[in-house]
């Protein structure tokens, strides 16, 4: 993920992976639910393979005694992704940084909480390997481009010294190191490919630690690294989704 100097489990790190370890889930709960292996019970229907705190799909409801499609509702941690939504303030476009606090720490962050979780998704942003995108994203452009972040995944086992740890700290360590490097794969990626597929103008721009991981997304995207409220938005309720 890093070189030597940037593979540190800080003691913010340490403090969050406290969070992440409070939310194990009780073993017997695996036998009250009788949750199988496999994806098939006797009887060839479908059987639970897994418990989880992390979403909920509900796609049925209940009329007259019978199960029939409704409108589905998405729910992270229980709560309905709908109102996560609606409270975001109309000037704000950080909604991803709190769905993914969320999903990974079990609650929804306080006001102080958000600042400090986006303060460390913009360190570890800075994060990509020296000489990255030479070496790695434009060696083997390619027009799938989910395709290249694949590859650019995998590239970034071999820069990481602690690759191999799998312990919540260094783990959590590496999942946000990803999560914020993600929308410079993506976009350098596409940037990449239009140079050498499509003729065009390379364009690079450096993400910057005072935007959102949205904003950021379009502001390394656009050649001028211009963008509309409306888009950053858009492209922010896409991300919680």
């Amino acid at each position: 993920m890093a070189t030597n100097n940037y593979s540190k489990i800080t003691p913010e790190i340490l403090r969050l992976a406290e969070i992440c370890q409070s939310n194990a889930i009780d073993p017997k709960l695996y036998t009250k639910y009788d949750v199988k292996r496999g994806l098939r019970d006797i009887n060839g229907k479908g059987v639970l393979t897994g418990l989880t705190k992390i979403s909920e799909v509900n796609a049925t409801k209940e009329v007259d005694g019978k199960t029939v499609p409704a409108p589905g509702e998405l729910y992270y941690r229980g709560i309905n992704v709908k109102d996560m939504i609606k409270g975001q303030p109309e000037d704000m476009h950080c909604g991803f940084e709190e769905t993914t606090y969320l999903l990974l720490f079990g609650k929804l962050p306080n006001e102080q909480e958000l600042r400090d979780f986006r303060v460390l998704l913009a360190e570890s942003r800075s994060k990509m390997p020296k000489n990255f995108f030479r070496d790695v994203i434009m060696q083997k452009p390619s027009s799938d481009l989910m395709n290249n972040i694949q590859r650019g995944v995998l590239n970034l086992y071999a820069y990481d010294t602690q690759a191999a740890d799998i312990s919540i700290p260094n783990v959590l360590r590496q999942s946000l190191e990803l999560i914020s490097i993600f929308p410079s794969l993506a976009v350098h990626s596409y940037n990449a490919m239009r140079y050498y597929l499509d003729r065009d103008s390379l364009v690079v721009h450096r993400p910057r630690p005072d935007l959102s991981i949205a904003e950021n997304f379009l502001y390394m995207l656009r050649a001028d690294n211009k963008f509309t409220p409306l888009e950053a938005k858009i492209l922010d309720v896409s991300l919680m989704l």
